[in-house]
Parts: structure tokens; C-alpha cells; sequence
């Protein structure tokens, strides 16, 4: 028997929330991944971590709010726990990996491509390892094309993103590449749910095992949204995530070290701050000559 699938019973509601979760860790992942490569040693470790956790719990926070309008007419669905929250840990984990490469090689060529890549494929794992959290008395069937469809945009936005992360431009130009990057996001869940139908199992069956949609709620959006909120702090406070300028060194201040004064020609000239100033003393000019 095949059951009648319904993606939006509550409306547009879930997806405006969802896509709105899926902008809200992209756009911080993005700004941490930026300021990595401003900075080098621990801190750059730190902050690619940091980006990676964000976007992970976005993805995986716009998952879940997005399932909360789905459902199956003839069947309850429940969700078992640990699966659900592994499918958080194989996002974070793969996005990781990805940004970890962009980070250390560069937003080019190579790098930008195997970092997409993987970032891509943990953005469809995360999905698919989710939706097989799924209980109810049926089974999941999936159409093939579709599915490859949806990994394909996976890994696109990935790349797209991890790009324009890597120009190292302005907070307006971070903000747009989030929300392009939420709506692929977005747009990768729905064509896999449109891959998606249910064949149910005949008679009513044993009781579905996991958790209810409305007891996973409140862990799901607690804490992915309390750490997207402490990461927006992070970023709020620091006011190289929004300019997006690099931190320069000053040049030292001490007595006897030499300031490095970049000098410009203007016209065959120097200007005065690099010409030699006088002293102060005169050279005395000896009698008789």
C-alpha cells in the first residue's frame, strides 16, 4: 500500500523556518571561515572548528524543522535518537573536513574542489542519515535520479560557498553568499524528499519505537540554537568578522628599532616621511678651506 506523503502540513511555515536556520549557520560558519585566514597558528584551527560547528548545526537544525511538516497520512512517524543525533555528528565531522582543507589551502584549483566536495557529501549523509531515523510501519523507497540530483546540489552549494568564503570581502558580501547558500540547502532537502515515498507495511502492526517528533523538539532546537546564538556573539565581538580586514602588524615602537615606513614615488620624488630629517648638528667647515 502506498501511503499519501504530505512535506508542508503546516504551511510555508517550517520552510521559511528551516531556510532561515540553514542562512543563520551558513553565514556564521562563512564569517569564521573568513577569519581564519586572517590569522595563523591555534587560532586558525579555532576558528575553522568554530565554522564548522555552525554550519553543521544549521544544516542539521533546518533538517529537523523542515521534517516537523512532514508526514504520512495512514502511518505515525517517530524518530530514533541516536541516529538522529549522529546524523548532527557526521555533519560537523564532514563539514570539518572540508573547511579544514579550504582553510589550510586556499578557496583555489584543488582545494576548493575536494573541500566542496566533502563538504557536499556531509550536507547528504547528514540528510539521509536522518531521514533513516525515521520509524514508522512502512519502508522508504527512493528514486535514484532524484537522490543524485540532490547530492549534486549538495556539493555545488558547498563549493560555492567555501569560495566566497575565501574572498575575504566585506560582511555584505558574507551575508549574500549565506543566503545563497541556504537556499541550496534548502533546495538539496526538498529534492530528496521528492525522491522520497512510502510503501506501507500490510495491517496495523507493532507500536513504532523512538521518539515522538514533539519530544525530539525541544533538544533540536535548544541546543543547535543555544550554540548558533553563543557563535553569533563570537562573531558580533569581534569586529574583524565584520570588516573583514586582515590584522596587520604594527610596526614596533621601541628606541633604536627603525619603523618601516612603506615609501611611494610621487613625481621622482619621496615623500617627507621618507626623506632623512636633519639631526640638528652642523658640520663645521675646518679654517683655511
Amino acid at each position: 500500500m502506498q501511503g499519501t506523503v504530505d512535506g508542508f502540513s503546516y504551511g510555508l511555515v517550517t520552510p521559511l523556518v528551516a531556510y532561515l536556520m540553514a542562512c543563520l549557520g551558513g553565514a556564521l560558519g562563512l564569517r569564521c571561515t573568513t577569519r581564519s585566514m586572517l590569522v595563523a597558528g591555534s587560532w586558525r584551527s579555532g576558528w575553522l572548528a568554530l565554522g564548522s560547528a555552525a554550519i553543521g548545526s544549521g544544516i542539521w537544525t533546518m533538517h529537523f524543522v523542515a521534517m516537523m511538516g512532514f508526514t504520512v497520512e495512514e502511518a505515525p512517524i517517530h524518530y530514533d535518537k541516536p541516529i538522529t543525533y549522529a546524523s548532527l555528528g557526521v555533519a560537523i565531522v564532514m563539514v570539518g573536513i572540508g573547511i579544514f582543507i579550504v582553510g589550510y589551502r586556499g578557496a583555489t584549483g584543488t582545494a576548493l574542489f575536494t573541500g566542496g566536495t566533502i563538504t557536499g557529501l556531509g550536507i547528504a549523509s547528514m540528510h539521509y542519515l536522518g531521514m533513516a531515523g525515521m520509524r514508522l510501519n512502512g519502508q522508504l523507497e527512493y528514486n535514484t535520479l532524484t537522490v543524485a540530483a540532490s547530492v549534486v546540489i549538495a556539493m555545488a552549494a558547498a563549493t560555492a560557498a567555501l569560495w566566497a568564503a575565501g574572498q575575504v570581502r566585506g560582511f555584505l558580501w558574507s551575508i549574500g553568499a549565506s543566503l545563497v547558500m541556504g537556499l541550496a540547502v534548502s533546495g538539496m532537502h526538498y529534492t530528496g524528499m521528492a525522491a522520497l515515498s512510502v510503501h506501507l507495511h500490510g495491517g496495523t502492526g507493532g507500536p513504532a519505537t523512538g521518539d515522538s517528533p514533539a519530544t525530539l523538539l525541544a533538544p533540536m532546537l535548544i541546543g543547535p540554537l543555544a550554540f548558533l546564538c553563543l557563535a553569533g556573539v563570537v562573531v558580533l565581538f569581534d569586529p574583524l568578522m565584520v570588516m573583514g580586514k586582515p590584522d596587520w602588524p604594527r610596526p614596533e615602537n621601541k628606541p633604536g628599532v627603525p619603523a618601516h615606513v612603506p615609501v611611494h614615488h610621487q613625481g621622482g620624488r619621496f615623500p617627507l616621511s621618507a626623506r632623512r630629517r636633519p639631526t640638528g648638528r652642523r658640520t663645521r667647515t675646518p679654517q683655511g678651506h
